[in-house]
């Protein structure tokens, strides 16, 4: 981090190596989708080595890079006025794969889908608290809401996402309760 910093670009290379997984991975379930994922992920790695300066070491390198990737990708989806669109998820035959890592890959890309349907007021504070372990208090910092706004943002999102992995629509009225008419 410190190489970096001073402008060695070897050192810069390495630490953006090691985090590009969880960079994109945040960007991916901030965008809701593949390409606006990949737009973002480039605007915060290009965010990232223009404020590298500006990383003061009172927190961790991680907890910082978040912010900045958070923030990159919240920018990049309002500069050009997107709004996630749910892509279908393909179903592939698992036949060669354990069962666990299939289960997990399935898991992954069934919340990845339904995170992309819920509405980004509370997707973004659900994937900050859920993914990226952040407080409450942080991100009301991060997003200028009060703690209380992201306690109820959260909890709307939680429920929507528990909803649309349930199968269960949004409206009470046409919820799925297992009974017969």
């Amino acid at each position: 981090m410190k190489k970096a910093q001073k402008g060695d670009q070897a050192a810069f290379d390495a630490l953006l190596r090691r985090h590009y997984n969880q960079i994109y991975a945040i960007c991916r379930r901030l965008a809701g989708n593949e390409a606006d994922a990949l737009d973002a992920t480039q605007e915060a790695l290009i965010t990232l080595v223009r404020r590298i300066d500006r990383f003061d070491g009172r927190s961790k390198f991680t907890t910082w890079m978040h912010r900045v990737v958070t923030n990159a990708c919240l920018d990049e989806l309002r500069r050009r006025g997107r709004r996630p669109e749910p892509s279908p998820v393909e179903e592939q035959p698992l036949a060669a794969v354990d069962r666990p890592v299939a289960d997990s890959v399935s898991d992954r890309m069934d919340i990845d889908a339904a995170l992309a349907q819920v509405p980004e007021t509370f997707r973004v504070p659900v994937v900050l608290c859920d993914q990226l372990g952040l407080s409450y208090e942080e991100i009301a910092q991060q997003l200028d809401i009060a703690p209380g706004t992201v306690r109820s943002r959260i909890s709307r999102g939680r429920r929507r996402l528990a909803e649309l992995l349930s199968g269960n629509p949004g409206d009470p009225g046409q919820r799925h309760t297992g009974e017969q008419p």
